[in-house]
């Protein structure tokens, strides 16, 4: 009873402990943290908004550079042209041209300008006005003086230059598309005989030259101010002059030409990015404006509602961690517990695991850990009984062997007695493979003994054939003092004679082979006998590999399986048998052995 109030008293203080050092070790940080967090994530989207007016700025500023060069060359065209040069004066001095003239100059240099005008999209026209009515109007570029007093910058007191923002009325509505707001720029053509001779009209749309303006744009808007004051708008004009309206004057007090300035402004409570750029090239300032009220005010609402959710948030940990940290322990005696019990050597525990935490994780590794231990004593009892029941059938083999040894001798003798040394031969090598049998030996032989007992007992096996089975072996000097379980050969060579050769029942030879790869000793045993198909090989490493139960082995008893757990249990789990085979053809047992030489032995 006083060990469990001192464990429960334990647990409260571990509870206090977690739920303060969650408090001050986890929350403030995520609170500063996320103040940090929140912070950045409003100067991102003001530096993000900033970034983007600024490319959409450079991107426009570039677009129109592009605009101007191809009015201002088409310009240049036009005043280098001599022939409209001529047609010009000729208008001026009212000196008529022939019908000829006319036809070569249209042909030749208005067919021209009208092939500019067509092959560059961004134009929408080149027009030459004549100082004086006294001309034959070629459309669509050269008219009389009268034709331009119908388009509204030709009655300003000042027509060179820039003009911007008026509609196509050069002819009625039907001729001419009057939807679409143009600009020009107003070039006099003047010449040392007469002076001013007329007037260059190189025409473009306003959304060619400010495609940005007339983007529709949420929460976006774009203008230009001319350095006369006058304001152009795509669309939301009403609400872009408001926003105009409202920026103080000194905020687009910069003005070095070409360079863009962008600025982040609050508003009446909005908050606004502003990005503009006064332009030489066209005598004015291009601005633009975007309104991220709502994205900054996402920022504040998120960072609110993560304020509120943190408070109950610490009212859920202090109850959670307590709760937690109950488990925890709860986890961790019966874990002690079972531990204990373990030490006192009771393997069949098996520890409750509870909850997927670290303390769940730690029993199962726990249990594997004693899985692994039960089943590595399991392996190793058998290895013991395998090993015994060895030594058995090794002691049965020995006294049934002496008992036999000892008859063949008085037989051997009375064969030689009667000069049957054949069948004295045959004696003789059953003698040796029943002395080699009666010898126990607890560890490994050398190939070399295996070999021997092999040809003997082949020897013997020919006596029963009316066919021979002829052994080869080709097998390194360096090899035959290798070692080798005792008797892990002669089955194999029994298994090819009883289930490969004796089916064929003619002149057959069995190869022994051996050789070194890398650090392991390989030893194939060949037989050109009946051979197997794929699903029978299949089978028989499966009965080796222990996958199918063991149904015995060959005449003595030890079978391939035999063979494989001896060799497996003196080198290991690496080492063993391998089997290839081809129908009527052949098969072939491959023993893999580590090289461990005894000495060179001469054979």
């Amino acid at each position: 009873m006083e060990s469990n109030k001192k464990t429960k008293v334990k647990g409260i203080k571990l509870n206090t402990r977690f739920t303060a050092l969650v408090i001050l070790v986890v929350l403030f940080p995520i609170a500063i943290l996320a103040g940090i967090i929140y912070y950045n994530m409003e100067k991102n989207v003001i530096d993000e908004n900033l970034t983007y007016m600024e490319y959409i700025m450079e991107r426009d500023v570039a677009r129109i550079s592009i605009n101007v060069d191809a009015i201002r060359m088409s310009t240049q065209l036009v005043l280098s042209n001599n022939a409209m040069l001529d047609v010009l004066n000729a208008a001026y001095e009212n000196r008529e041209l022939s019908t000829a003239e006319l036809l070569d100059f249209y042909d030749r240099d208005i067919a021209t300008l009208e092939r500019l005008v067509n092959n560059t999209p961004l134009l929408y026209g080149v027009r030459v006005y004549a100082a004086s009515d006294n001309v034959q109007e070629l459309m669509p570029v050269l008219y009389k003086n009268s034709r331009m007093k119908n388009l509204s910058w030709a009655n300003k007191e000042e027509i060179t230059g820039w003009q911007y923002g008026y509609d196509d009325t050069l002819f009625s509505a039907l001729l001419t598309n009057q939807n679409s707001e143009l600009m020009a720029l107003v070039t006099p053509i003047t010449d040392y005989r007469n002076g001013n001779i007329g007037v260059v009209e190189v025409v473009m749309e306003m959304q060619t030259m400010f495609p940005s303006m007339y983007d529709d744009v949420e929460s976006e808007w774009r203008g230009f101010i001319s350095d006369k004051g006058d304001m152009y708008f795509g669309l939301n004009q009403d609400k872009a002059k408001e926003l105009l309206e409202k920026i103080p004057f000194e905020v687009m007090s910069e003005q070095d030409d070409g360079k863009i300035y962008t600025k982040y402004l609050e508003i009446d409570g909005g908050q606004y990015v502003i990005s503009y750029a006064n332009s030489s090239l066209l005598k004015g300032s291009l601005i633009s404006v975007r309104d991220i009220t709502e994205s900054v005010a996402a920022i504040m609402h998120s960072r609110n509602t993560f304020i509120i959710m943190a408070i109950f948030l610490l009212i859920f940990l202090t109850f959670f961690v307590n709760m937690i940290v109950n488990r925890m322990l709860k986890s961790f005696y019966n874990i002690l517990r079972s531990i204990r019990q373990v030490q006192n050597g009771d393997l069949d525990v098996k520890i409750p695991v509870e909850g997927n935490d670290e303390m769940g994780e730690l029993a199962i590794q726990l249990n594997t850990m004693l899985d692994r231990i039960r089943k590595l004593m399991k392996d190793n009892l058998d290895r013991e009984i395998l090993a015994k029941n060895s030594e058995i059938r090794a002691l049965q083999n020995q006294i049934n062997a002496h008992f036999i040894y000892n008859v063949l001798e008085t037989i051997k003798m009375m064969a030689e007695i009667d000069e049957e040394y054949a069948i004295s031969d045959a004696i003789t090598s059953l003698g040796k493979l029943l002395r080699y049998s009666m010898k126990w030996v607890s560890g490994n032989v050398s190939i070399r003994d295996e070999l021997e007992y092999i040809r003997n007992y082949v020897a013997l096996i020919n006596l029963r054939f009316d066919y021979e089975i002829i052994l080869s072996v080709n097998i390194p000097d360096k090899l035959l003092g290798q070692e080798i379980p005792k008797m892990s050969l002669q089955p194999i060579v029994e298994n090819a004679i009883l289930h490969g050769i004796e089916e064929v029942a003619q002149d057959t030879t069995i190869y022994i082979k051996g050789y070194i790869r890398g650090e392991d000793c390989v030893i194939e045993v060949t037989d050109s006998g009946k051979g197997m198909s794929e699903s029978q090989v299949e089978a028989i490493k499966e009965k080796i590999a222990g996958k199918i139960e063991k149904e015995g082995g060959s005449g003595n008893g030890i079978g391939l399986k035999n063979v494989q757990d001896r060799i497996t249990m003196a080198f290991g789990r690496e080492y063993g048998l391998d089997v290839a085979s081809k129908l009527n053809c052949y098969t072939k047992i491959i023993v893999h052995l580590p090289y461990i030489p005894k000495g060179e032995i001469t054979l």
